[in-house]
């Protein structure tokens, strides 16, 4: 029987998981977390075959926190467990150590199948997940020279003026630009852009 451990700052949702894992026939829950501080403590005297990691926990960053649990307790599975599906949060949790990722909107049988799947060593992407990830892969992420060095300076958070200025181009111009680079990193605003830009570590 694999044992299970959930990470969620909300009570409501953490207990109906519980309910869900519970009913199937090769996970139990073992035990609840409702912040980081909590996780640790749990830890001390609990290491589960998965952890189920949400990412917006009210004391840390649930990136974060994972990969600390990987540094401290290696035989942990992580599962991310969340409703974040951006690009950026998925690769920053991937590459923090996450076993696996899945969407609280998924199907009972997608997260039970991911729990049996990174409990036995192997990496698991939710449906949704995988295709975010494959389109991003297929994409055309190749910047032109005047993209990248745009790119550069909107992280550096240059204005658009300034920008204009910079490059020695009109606004419509960097806007032209900017919509290119919006459209080939899947940023809606420029915080989503420099966040996918350094997750992409284009940056």
């Amino acid at each position: 029987m694999i044992r299970a451990v959930i990470v969620d700052d909300h009570k409501m949702i953490a207990d109906g998981l519980e309910r869900l894992i519970n009913e199937s026939d090769s996970v139990r829950v073992s035990g609840k977390a409702h912040s980081a501080a909590e996780c640790w403590e749990l830890l001390k005297s609990e290491q589960p075959d998965v952890l189920m990691l949400d990412i917006g926990l009210p004391d840390a960053n649930g990136i974060d926190l994972c990969a600390k649990i990987g540094e401290k307790y290696p035989q942990v599975s992580v599962l991310m467990l969340t409703s974040y599906g951006e690009l950026a949060t998925i690769t920053r949790s991937l590459d923090a150590g996450a076993n696996g990722y899945v969407l609280k909107n998924s199907m009972p049988e997608e997260l039970i199948g991911g729990i049996r799947t990174v409990a036995s060593g192997e990496r698991f992407l939710c449906e949704e997940v995988n295709v975010t990830l494959q389109k991003n892969e297929n994409s055309q992420l190749e910047l032109t020279r005047r993209e990248f060095e745009l790119l550069q300076l909107i992280v550096e958070g240059y204005t658009l003026p300034e920008l204009a200025d910079k490059m020695c181009l009109g606004i419509q111009t960097i806007r032209s630009y900017r919509k290119n680079l919006n459209m080939k990193l899947n940023a809606h605003n420029t915080a989503q852009l420099v966040q996918n830009a350094k997750a992409l570590k284009l940056v």
